[in-house]
């Protein structure tokens, strides 16, 4: 099963893409994860090394599509 990370940092840009884009993923094909980096700041150093460049940003196989426009990393990173 495919893995798919989708990682935010609680912003008004970032829940509303979590509950628009993540209701249409078939969850049968996908296991997903979703990681607020505002909340769990240990795991921004993984999205770094993905390749996300801002948030909401969603990751399947290591292909990272970035969502919009919430917040860049580097203003997560100095949250």
């Amino acid at each position: 099963m495919a893995k798919a990370v989708f990682y935010h940092a609680g912003c008004p840009v970032c829940v509303d893409a979590e509950r628009t884009i993540l209701g249409y993923l078939d969850r049968s094909k996908l296991n997903v994860e979703i990681v607020h980096l505002g909340a769990d700041r240990n795991r921004i150093r993984e999205a770094e090394q993905l390749g996300v460049q801002s948030v909401p940003a969603l990751v399947i196989d290591d292909k990272v599509y970035h969502i919009n426009y919430g917040a860049s990393l580097q203003d997560v990173k100095n949250g």
